[in-house]
């Protein structure tokens, strides 16, 4: 009892200050779904209390305690927190938003992602799990030197950061939606939250609040569809209308007809989606944190798997919305116009073609979707920079306690960080994949080789870690305003088709193999 009371008082303090933030909406004139606010205040105030009992149940002093749980998660508790962490508000929304305005040939990250995590459990889990290491980053370090696993923290750090705000972006669209609060109100909201017991109970508040949540985002998902449905004449008709708007588009199968010039830029974007979902920390971290190397495997497995199945209602409500935009009229079910931005289509479908209560239900849903990857993104970043960069370069005679202090602090600078960034961007789907692409460029041929390449070294490393990230970035990203400066073949309209980020990796690879044995030759 003292624990559940003990929890209830940091709640208290939340819920007023949402009821603040409340008040001042409605001094301010703001159109605010009101039914839906006191719904997310309680949906909230619960997630919020799991987190804080969390902390209290489970001592934190160590480390260990904070980034793995004491190494103690059981495989249905573990099964969830993997999935809820893929099957975030980025992978929900982006989903939803490219089945809408690219066709379903274009949605490749739910089953990319879920092929990653089934590769990942094949040969990459196990090994890590029996090695017990503590981050993603540790085989790295032990291959080739501390100083070199610092700088790969940057690649690994600039994905969580970029992969945290798409999902904070993919809330701040669906709560300007639904809610009708501004986009900058609800990200705020939603990451101090997130933030706050994360770093109150570790990794053990993430996993317990990754069961509630990802029950209510599958549940939520499910009942919009039958509702939204009803408005484009079921789903035979919805179907085939969509099939008959989006051509040849409208398939999972690659094809020239589909694709044309972006074919090979198809193939790229697959390659980095299958492999570059492995060497993530937020995944690692889970696999790390499994009982025993058994329980990492099929973790990571069965994972996958329900990635695949959570794709389906998002699939399916973008197809409602894509058809609902072509054949109907949005003003006529209470919206000023139909969506400004693709990103929008599903919280129009949420808000607009259910009923009330069902559109409170399903964005209790996606703030589920959000919240669930974004302590665990966030989490997972604090744990490579308090454990790979701050104890092994500025501290390294740190006790285990004090890291743990230091790591909690690291969760409000990073998560900050992050809540900074998702406040510049516009594109969820863009930024998704541009967190995989620093990985699959960058990271993955490092990690392969530190795990299988018995002769690598870190000569190899820094090489191939150069000669990576220079054919990466020389094909420009039109998301962080690099240009183009190498003179790839089918570049077309400022972009680059050609697949180069799969030749970076794979150049990469090859580069840590041959100039890790040439040096050890001369050596």
């Amino acid at each position: 009892m003292d624990k559940i009371l003990q929890s209830l008082k940091p709640t208290a303090l939340l819920m007023i200050l949402l009821s603040v933030v409340g008040l001042v909406l409605y001094q301010m004139g703001k159109p605010v779904f009101w039914s839906g606010f006191f719904a997310m205040m309680f949906f909230y105030g619960l997630i919020f209390f799991i987190g804080a009992y969390a902390s209290q149940i489970r001592k934190n002093d160590s480390e260990e305690d904070v980034m793995l749980a004491g190494r103690s998660i059981p495989l249905f508790v573990a099964v969830f927190t993997m999935s809820a962490t893929w099957v975030g508000g980025g992978y929900i929304n982006g989903t939803a938003e490219y089945t809408h305005s690219s066709g379903l040939v274009w949605v490749q990250a739910p089953w990319g992602y879920a092929i990653s995590l089934i590769l990942g459990g094949l040969f990459f889990a196990r090994k890590m799990r029996r090695m017990e290491y503590k981050t993603m980053l540790d085989p790295l370090a032990q291959k080739y030197g501390k100083g070199m696993g610092a700088v790969l923290f940057i690649p690994a750090l600039a994905g969580e950061i970029f992969w945290t705000a798409a999902i904070l972006t993919a809330l701040g669209t669906t709560f300007g939606t639904v809610l009708g609060i501004d986009f900058q109100t609800s990200i705020i909201l939603s990451s101090v939250i997130a933030i706050a017991y994360t770093a109150l109970g570790g990794l053990w508040a993430v996993a317990l609040t990754d069961i509630f949540q990802m029950i209510l985002l599958l549940v939520g998902l499910c009942l919009v569809i039958p509702f939204a449905l009803d408005f484009v004449g079921g789903w035979d008709t919805a179907w085939a209308t969509y099939k008959e708007s989006k051509g040849a588009t409208a398939t999972l199968i690659p094809s020239k007809e589909a694709l044309g010039n972006y074919y090979w830029n198809w193939w790229d974007f697959a390659l980095l989606l299958m492999l570059g979902g492995i060497p993530w920390q937020v995944y690692f971290q889970r696999v790390l944190s499994a009982k025993n190397e058994q329980t990492a495997m099929w973790l990571s497995i069965l994972a996958g798997v329900i990635c695949i199945i959570a794709a389906i209602p998002a699939v399916m409500i973008g197809v409602i919305g894509d058809v609902f935009t072509s054949t109907g009229d949005w003003t006529a079910v209470g919206a000023a116009g139909a969506p400004e931005k693709p990103a929008e289509i599903l919280p129009y479908v949420m808000r607009y073609l259910t009923n009330p209560v069902v559109a409170t239900i399903g964005l209790g849903a996606i703030a589920a979707a959000v919240m669930s990857s974004v302590d665990s993104s966030i989490l997972s970043a604090s744990s490579m920079a308090s454990w790979n960069v701050y104890k092994p370069l500025i501290k390294p005679d740190l006790s285990s306690e004090k890291l743990a202090k230091i790591l909690k602090r690291m969760i409000w600078i990073i998560g900050i960080a992050a809540t900074i960034l998702a406040l510049q961007i516009q594109s969820v789907y863009q930024l998704w994949f541009l967190c995989s692409d620093f990985v699959y460029c960058l990271l993955f041929p490092q990690l392969v080789t530190a795990m299988y390449d018995p002769k690598a070294n870190k000569y190899g490393s820094m090489a191939g870690f150069v000669v990576a990230a220079i054919l990466r970035f020389g094909g420009g990203d039109a998301t962080l305003g690099i240009p183009i400066f190498i003179d790839y073949p089918m570049i077309e309209n400022g972009v680059c088709l050609f697949p180069f980020r799969t030749v970076a990796m794979l150049s990469g690879l090859t580069t840590i193999i041959l100039v890790s044995r040439l040096v050890r030759v001369k050596e």
